[in-house]
């Protein structure tokens, strides 16, 4: 009979301590996001600081931080010219293209010179090569996902491909790139589009995520306070 009304206790006991511990870790959760969104808002502005700063000039062999505004001098690459397939600008599918650079201390940069549209014929593939003679690009510099989540890997030659992979575009051409790609800045009579999106740290994200685990604490709290009053209530009656 003890061990019964035991049982029966903590049957009515543990829904409760259930509730307390959900209720609480949201809570937590939801500081841990909004103490995440407090730290992207600082790599915020640091971005936006970044990215203010007038282009200056690559040195060489100078490592460059994301979104930092810079200025290459070099020679475009003949025949390494490749599109970025399923890229959308305004709703309309498209394509970036992307052309390697070698610089003038030798090394070989990938510039995505901005977005075309699409063919109704999707075997017809634009060809926007660069311009002859010495580049002057601005920019400003992105790091790719090194490897982006698909299906299927492109294949070792062509020049349409799915994901910009530094390191594969390299292989397709016979030479090392570097991991890190511009994306060239707008130039009168240029007919790519160079619409890109400002740097983003995820802010907002985080700020979501809070709300969804402080929202998840409130329900937690609400439930285990109806029915701990209902249960009391009931209790009195009896």
């Amino acid at each position: 009979m003890r061990d019964a009304g035991l049982a029966m206790r903590l049957r009515i006991v543990l829904p409760y301590v259930l509730g307390v511990v959900l209720a609480a870790t949201g809570v937590q959760l939801g500081q841990w996001q909004l103490r995440r969104a407090g730290e992207k808002a600082t790599l915020q502005a640091q971005l936006d600081q970044m990215a203010s700063r007038p282009p200056s000039l690559l040195s060489d062999r100078q490592d460059p931080e994301a979104w930092q505004p810079v200025v290459l001098k070099g020679q475009w690459l003949p025949g390494a010219d490749f599109l970025i397939d399923n890229r959308v600008h305004n709703g309309r599918p498209g394509f970036h293209v992307v052309s390697a650079l070698t610089l003038d201390d030798g090394r070989v940069v990938l510039v995505n010179r901005g977005w075309t549209p699409a063919r109704s014929n999707r075997s017809d593939l634009p060809r926007v090569p660069p311009p002859d003679g010495a580049a002057r690009v601005e920019g400003v510099v992105h790091y790719p996902e090194a490897r982006p989540f698909r299906l299927a890997a492109d294949p070792a030659e062509g020049h349409l491909r799915q994901h910009l992979v530094a390191e594969e575009i390299g292989a397709a051409i016979g030479r090392a790139v570097m991991p890190w790609v511009v994306l060239q800045a707008p130039e009168a009579g240029e007919p790519l589009v160079r619409d890109w999106p400002r740097p983003d740290a995820g802010i907002d994200r985080h700020r979501g995520y809070a709300v969804q685990w402080f929202g998840l604490a409130t329900m937690a709290a609400g439930l285990t306070g109806f029915f701990g009053w209902r249960q009391f209530f009931r209790g009195r009656q009896a």
